[in-house]
């Protein structure tokens, strides 16, 4: 999305060494005072607890969001949320991952805020270019108000991977090779979040809209930990030997994945024939 807009511990990215005094390297994240910066919602981002916790909050004059403080050439990225409680409908709050400009590359996770007693739709989507459209979306398995939940990205040369407290619900593949269409590759990318008022669109196609009378709407971060390759040089992060650099779905994680998409998932643009009345995308149907 682009915008006016358990708990882990990830290692330090490891380069070649040299490489490690010129540019350095991310390390695992943990106080939101040195990791992060509060980008706007005048005063609505709140740190607590010493850097252990953030809270963005949303009301009718605006809502608000921070931004990593380094950027990242591939690595893992994870983030506790609570989401909002009670009636959060046309409320979204996010955790996504961009890098900037017009053909920007971004992959996202959008909380689609809900009426009381029904489910939080968790919306994902992958841009490369500055071309999105390929969303899926879920319910979770748990009420991800009543509690913290870990979300997570790994991105590296050959697949982006999104987790829900280490289950994947989604995979997304390098087929630029195959079919022609980009990857995110190169653009080095900040980990954003925010809390932010979509009622034109966010809770059942906009037809509910948000009851004001319920602000201030409040999501809670903490567990920041971000491990990856914060060089500029996009060769000398394709020679990263973090864990994430190679991390890919064995059979157990696909049957999970699987499982997920079954039981889970309630949108799939590649399955989406009115949309695309003249066939899915083209990575869809490559294997």
């Amino acid at each position: 999305m682009m915008m006016a807009s358990g708990p882990r511990r990830t290692v330090v990215c490891c380069v070649l060494p040299l490489l490690l005094l010129l540019a350095g390297a991310a390390r695992a994240a943990g106080n939101f005072y040195q990791d992060v910066d509060i980008t706007w919602g005048d005063g609505r981002g709140k740190i607590l607890g010493g850097g252990d916790v953030l809270t963005l909050s949303l009301d009718r004059a605006s809502g608000s969001g921070f931004q990593s403080k380094n950027q990242y050439l591939y690595g893992r990225f994870d983030m506790q949320i609570k989401l909002v409680p009670g009636d959060s409908a046309g409320t979204v709050a996010t955790f996504y991952v961009p890098s900037q400009g017009s053909a920007h590359d971004e992959i996202d996770f959008e909380f689609l805020g809900n009426a009381s007693g029904q489910p939080y739709t968790v919306h994902t989507n992958v841009y490369s270019q500055g071309k999105g459209g390929r969303e899926q979306q879920f319910r979770m398995w748990f009420d991800p108000t009543a509690d913290f939940h870990t979300y997570s990205v790994v991105w590296n040369p050959t697949h982006i991977l999104l987790y829900v407290d280490g289950t994947p619900i989604r995979e997304h593949r390098n087929r630029e090779a195959a079919t022609g269409v980009a990857y995110p590759r190169s653009q080095a990318m900040r980990v954003y979040a925010s809390v932010w008022d979509a009622e034109e669109w966010a809770t059942q196609g906009g037809r509910v809209k948000t009851d004001w009378s319920r602000a201030p709407f409040v999501a809670s971060y903490k567990g920041f930990a971000a491990s990856g390759c914060a060089s500029q040089d996009a060769a000398a992060c394709a020679r990263s030997n973090g864990a994430w650099m190679y991390q890919e779905l064995d059979a157990t994680a696909l049957d999970r994945l699987q499982w997920v998409q079954k039981n889970y998932m309630i949108y799939n643009y590649c399955a989406d024939t009115w949309r695309f009345k003249d066939g899915a995308p083209p990575e869809c149907a490559t294997k």
